[in-house]
């Protein structure tokens, strides 16, 4: 793996990002310590994890009272 400083990754995102897709993983330092990791997304976890949180938000939703539309909500946060 190999580490690079938080100055430099901020300049070379796309650069970090292109080399993780490809299966790189990547060490982000702050003050020469590991704070993050760009690593390579998996596709089959990406997925799972995307529906299950759509199941959750789901169940969690309530259905908009007769009449009530999402416009009419928006205008009502705006208030």
């Amino acid at each position: 793996m190999q580490k690079i400083g938080l100055f430099q990754a901020k300049q070379k995102l796309s650069e970090l990002i292109e080399r993780a897709s490809e299966g790189e993983k990547i060490g982000i330092t702050r003050r020469e310590k590991l704070a993050a990791l760009i690593v390579p997304a998996t596709p089959e976890f990406c997925m799972a994890k995307a529906f299950a949180r759509i199941d959750q938000i789901r169940k969690r939703v309530k259905p908009l009272p007769k009449g009530m539309t999402i416009k009419d909500l928006m205008e009502q946060g705006r208030g």
